[in-house]
């Protein structure tokens, strides 16, 4: 009898019979996956369906969003909301900061709690930055001038100033060291205002002199007596000469609300080399901005106990605008005028720019002949005003068939070469001066200079002004001829070419006016001979046409 033996599952059949079971057991645990997905998005669609509505509660009900919103403002303008703006802020970043330099003791408030303090405002003009100009042009009495004198010089150098000044519309001071006697009714000058006391300010310059420091605080004290609606501040001294339309013009193109600080270098190189090629020369006139004005204010006088060893006024200030970042602007139409001697080279050469002012006007010869220097200005003021904008503006045309070349300077001169002169060769100055420190080397100017004609026979004739007026809106101008010492030599030397109009004595130039914004694209008038005979020659002057060439191919 065979004893009954259990048997045991071989290798084979456990691993068949797994086989046989295993698709069962995958398609359950698919079966379960799926379910848990199922079970996932409709939690999700729900949480999605609260959040919602919780959102839209907030939306449409005031208080709740209003409360919501300054949280978010106080926690926008927190240091920490700050600090996570930054590009290269990370929560990794904030951990690291935070444990390694936290005070162990002292917590942080929560962001919520963080109250950023009010920003303090900006030392600006408010008047002009925030509100703007308000439309309106600028005129005169939105700039504020402030005049160097001096209490010793000003009995005489005051008839230069009422030669430009219009009491009736400009505001301004004529700032003097001490007080002078007024006289009664003269009520066609600015008023006199005595500066402050300098003698808390160093001055250690062994070859200027304190005035310096007086002068360089003009546009401060200007400032601080707080005149409405100023936009702008001119300084200039009491032998400066201003065009006071063409300042209007130039400073029209800038913004009064920014800091601006505009005037021009000095003719001369030694000056410019001694001082700076980027300062404005406080006698050719510097324009300065309201909001410079008032940043110079905030800390003028703490600036210029920086520089005690400066020589001057301009110095300083420029060094104290430079201080602030602000470059200069320069205008062609501000002259220093650091010359001595005969003018004539600089007045018959304007550069192609709205003429603005001269300086050292007493330093210079009289401009025209036989007359005397405060004469000689009266004239040449009159005819400032008969036309401002085209006040000394060259123009140059040419009679081919007598082989002459016309160099008009409107309102000063008329020359006549006796050759074809083209226009690259007479934009360059003529020297006719000196520098201010008496040297004649051609280096000595930062301006385009040639040599006089050393031949008698090519020298011009001139023709200065005589009188000038205005016939509606046209100008007219009566120029007549002067003496020359060559003349003699011209009819002896020069044969057998007589001297050019030998026997013209007045020449008369008729003038049209140039548009109001000329000076923004400036160019150089065009003219031509409208009637010439033996004894009378008439020129006139104007914008050129459209289409117009050079004066060379339009005169042919």
């Amino acid at each position: 009898m065979v004893p009954n033996v259990m048997m045991l599952p071989s290798y084979n059949d456990v691993v068949k019979i797994s086989n046989d079971r295993s698709p069962r057991s995958a398609r359950c645990r698919g079966r379960r996956w799926r379910q848990s997905r199922t079970v996932t998005a409709v939690v999700a669609v729900v949480a999605l369906v609260f959040s919602t509505t919780a959102w839209l509660s907030l939306v449409f009900s005031g208080t709740t969003s209003t409360r919501s919103w300054r949280r978010f403002k106080e926690w926008e303008g927190s240091p920490v909301s700050i600090s996570r703006s930054l590009p290269w802020s990370n929560r990794r970043s904030h951990a690291y900061f935070g444990s390694r330099f936290r005070h162990p003791s002292v917590e942080p408030p929560p962001p919520s709690r963080i109250i950023q303090p009010p920003t303090p405002a900006i030392p600006r003009n408010r008047s002009l930055s925030e509100r703007g100009t308000g439309g309106n042009e600028l005129s005169l009495n939105h700039i504020v001038f402030g005049i160097a004198g001096s209490s010793h010089l000003w009995k005489r150098r005051k008839e230069f100033v009422r030669l430009w000044w219009r009491p009736e519309e400009m505001r301004g001071h004529v700032w003097v060291e001490e007080q002078v006697p007024v006289e009664e009714g003269d009520d066609s000058l600015p008023p006199l205002m005595v500066s402050e006391d300098i003698s808390r300010f160093r001055y250690t310059n062994p070859t200027g002199h304190p005035s310096g420091l007086r002068i360089s605080r003009i546009v401060t004290e200007s400032f601080s007596l707080g005149l409405p609606d100023a936009r702008w501040f001119v300084l200039g001294d009491d032998d400066t000469i201003f065009n006071t339309d063409n300042l209007l013009a130039v400073l029209s193109k800038y913004d009064p609300s920014e800091m601006v600080y505009i005037g021009s270098p000095s003719e001369s190189h030694s000056a410019n080399a001694y001082f700076s090629h980027s300062m404005a020369f406080g006698g050719g006139g510097i324009a300065i901005s309201y909001p410079l004005a008032e940043a110079l204010t905030n800390f003028h006088d703490e600036c210029i106990e920086r520089y005690p060893k400066f020589y001057g006024s301009d110095d300083r200030l420029h060094a104290c605008i430079t201080e602030l970042g602000v470059p200069l602007t320069r205008e062609l139409g501000f002259h220093q005028w650091d010359i001595r001697g005969n003018a004539h080279g600089l007045l018959s050469s304007h550069p192609i720019a709205p003429f603005v002012s001269i300086h050292h006007v007493e330093a210079v010869d009289p401009f025209f002949p036989g007359l005397s220097s405060l004469d000689g200005l009266k004239l040449f003021t009159k005819a400032m005003k008969a036309e401002p904008r085209s006040f000394l503006q060259r123009s140059i045309c040419y009679d081919h068939a007598r082989h002459l070349t016309f160099s008009i300077s409107l309102g000063y001169v008329v020359q006549v070469f006796p050759d074809i002169v083209l226009p690259r060769e007479l934009e360059r100055s003529e020297q006719t001066y000196s520098a201010w420190n008496g040297l004649r080397q051609s280096h000595e100017f930062d301006l385009d200079i040639r040599d006089p004609y050393k031949s008698v026979c090519k020298k011009p004739v001139i023709f200065f002004l005589k009188d000038v007026g205005k016939n509606g809106n046209t100008t007219w101008g009566s120029y007549r001829r002067a003496k020359g010492k060559g003349d003699l030599k011209r009819k002896l030397f020069c044969f057998p070419r007589s001297p050019p109009l030998w026997n013209v004595q007045n020449i008369q130039v008729i003038g049209y006016p140039l548009r109001k914004n000329w000076h923004l694209v400036p160019r150089r008038p065009c003219c031509k001979v409208s009637h010439s005979s033996d004894e009378l020659l008439r020129l006139t002057v104007g914008e050129c046409e459209k289409g117009s060439l050079s004066p060379v191919v339009d005169s042919l």
